[in-house]
């Protein structure tokens, strides 16, 4: 399967009792590129990504290693169960600031992210830790940026400040011209919004 470089991708999602759902575009206008489903508190997260809202046509998808694992690693999966990528919550680092790692295997990249902005990063904590006001969804923006070893920024993902949940999932060319595999980032995106706090 030949994948296209992605620019950028708005990841929406939709929340119900038990599902959270995300819809990625590209741009804010532009056709649906993957769709996806999150259980909530899954023990063993596996999440797979559809061509369309109907789910007719699985084109990857990432999974934990191992169940109830603090720093479990995710691997990613392409449409016919190829590993392509991996992503993995640093534990030790997120106690202070969010921390989080990940590969793309067939072209050769590492990345670490943060969160943008230190003071949110706090606030955030807190906010989680009132049981009431932490099932609430963040007033706030949300910002990570994922770089490599060399500080070549290779992935952002940026929450707006609006009533539905919307992000903006950006891939920036490295010097050569190349972007993160958009699959990799998208499983990612999900991540950061539907396992951060654990």
């Amino acid at each position: 399967m030949t994948v296209h470089p992605v620019e950028q991708l708005v990841m929406r999602q939709r929340i119900t009792l038990m599902i959270n759902r995300y819809a990625f575009t590209l741009g804010d206008d532009g056709p649906l590129v993957a769709f996806a489903q999150q259980k909530r508190m899954a023990f063993k997260e596996q999440v797979t990504f559809y061509a369309d809202e109907a789910k007719t046509q699985p084109i990857f998808s990432f999974k934990a290693r191992r169940k109830l694992d603090l720093g479990a690693v995710y691997d990613v999966f392409d449409a016919d169960g190829q590993a392509i990528g991996w992503f993995k919550k640093d534990f030790k680092k997120s106690l202070l600031s969010s921390t989080w790692h990940t590969g793309v295997m067939h072209q050769g990249l590492e990345a670490s992210g943060q969160e943008r902005n230190r003071t949110v990063a706090v606030l955030r904590r807190l906010w989680d830790l009132v049981p009431i006001i932490g099932e609430i969804p963040v007033p706030w923006q949300f910002h990570f940026d994922f770089a490599t070893a060399d500080g070549t920024p290779v992935l952002s993902s940026q929450k707006r400040i609006a009533l539905r949940d919307t992000y903006d999932v950006t891939f920036p060319a490295a010097p050569n011209g190349a972007r993160m595999d958009w699959r990799v980032g998208a499983c990612i995106a999900v991540a950061l919004d539907a396992l951060q706090s654990r």
